[in-house]
C-alpha cells in the first residue's frame, strides 16, 4: 500500500518554463528557478515519505527530455513520462491529458493511490503531503484536492484514473478547482480538502516567496524551508529588479 506522488513538470529549459516571470527574470534565470523548485518539491516529497508510504516521481514532458532533470531532483525520485500523447477520452484536453496520463501510468505500476503535485509551490507544508497520502490510503473511493489561492489546485489525489475529473475543465482559469469538485460530485467521490496554498507563477507571487524565504521568522506556519529556491534567489539578488511586484 503506497501512494505515488508525482510532480508535474516540463524539463527546465529557457523559454519553456516560468515564462510569466520573464521579465523580471531572464529566460535563463527562470529556467534555473524552475530547476530549484523541482529540487525543493521533490525533497519535500522525500521528507513526507519518512512519515507516510509515499514514493516520489517527476511526471515529465516532453518525451526524450528525461536527461534534462539530471542532478536537480531529490535522491530516489523516479521519472515517468506524462506528455498526454495517445488517445484520450472526449473532453480531456491541455494539462488534463498529462494529469490523466500520469495517473494511469502510476496506478498501473501498482500504486494504491496517486497524487499529482504542481511544480510551482516550493514552500508547500510537508504536512499537507502526508495528509493527502494518509487520506487516500484509507478505505473507500476518495478524491483529495489541494486548492490553490488562484482558483486552481496544487495537488489532486485519487485511487482510480477517473477521466471525468479532467474532462471539460477550463484550465488556467479560476474555475479549475470548482469544476473539479463538481466532477467529483458527479462520480460520487468523497472529497478530502487540504488547506489552500499559493503558486509562484507571476511577479507578485515571486515577490511573496522571496519575502517569505528571506525572513524565516515570518514564514507561514509549517512552510517547507525550500533551501534550493532560497539559495538561488539569494544569488540572483533581485532586490530592486524592475518589474518585480512588491
Amino acid at each position: 500500500m503506497r501512494c505515488a506522488m508525482a510532480v508535474m513538470a516540463k524539463a527546465p529549459r529557457p523559454g519553456a518554463v516560468k515564462t510569466r516571470l520573464v521579465p523580471p527574470l531572464t529566460g535563463a534565470e527562470a529556467a534555473a528557478l524552475s530547476g530549484a523548485f523541482l529540487g525543493d518539491v521533490t525533497a519535500n516529497i522525500a521528507l513526507a515519505g519518512r512519515s507516510a508510504p509515499i514514493a516520489g516521481y517527476v511526471a515529465y514532458a516532453p518525451a526524450g527530455a528525461d536527461a534534462g532533470f539530471a542532478g536537480m531532483l531529490a535522491p530516489g525520485t523516479q521519472l515517468v513520462l506524462a506528455d498526454g500523447a495517445g488517445p484520450m477520452p472526449p473532453g480531456v484536453e491541455g494539462i488534463g491529458r498529462s494529469l490523466l496520463h500520469a495517473a494511469r501510468t502510476l496506478l498501473a505500476s501498482g500504486a494504491a493511490a496517486v497524487c499529482m503535485v504542481n511544480a510551482d509551490s516550493p514552500t508547500l507544508p510537508t504536512g499537507f503531503l502526508i495528509e493527502a497520502a494518509s487520506a487516500l490510503l484509507r478505505p473507500g473511493p476518495r478524491l483529495v484536492l489541494g486548492p490553490a489561492e488562484d482558483g486552481g489546485y496544487y495537488l489532486i489525489g485519487l485511487k482510480a484514473a477517473h477521466a471525468r475529473l479532467f474532462a471539460d475543465i477550463a484550465w488556467s482559469t479560476p474555475e479549475v478547482a470548482r469544476q473539479t469538485l463538481a466532477r467529483a460530485a458527479e462520480l460520487g467521490l468523497e472529497v478530502a480538502l487540504l488547506p489552500p496554498w499559493y503558486d509562484v507563477d507571476d511577479p507578485a507571487s515571486l515577490a511573496r516567496v522571496l519575502d517569505e524565504l528571506a525572513a524565516p521568522d515570518g514564514r507561514a506556519p509549517r512552510a517547507f524551508a525550500a533551501a534550493a529556491t532560497a539559495a538561488l534567489l539569494a544569488r540572483l539578488d533581485l532586490a530592486g529588479r524592475p518589474g518585480l511586484a512588491a
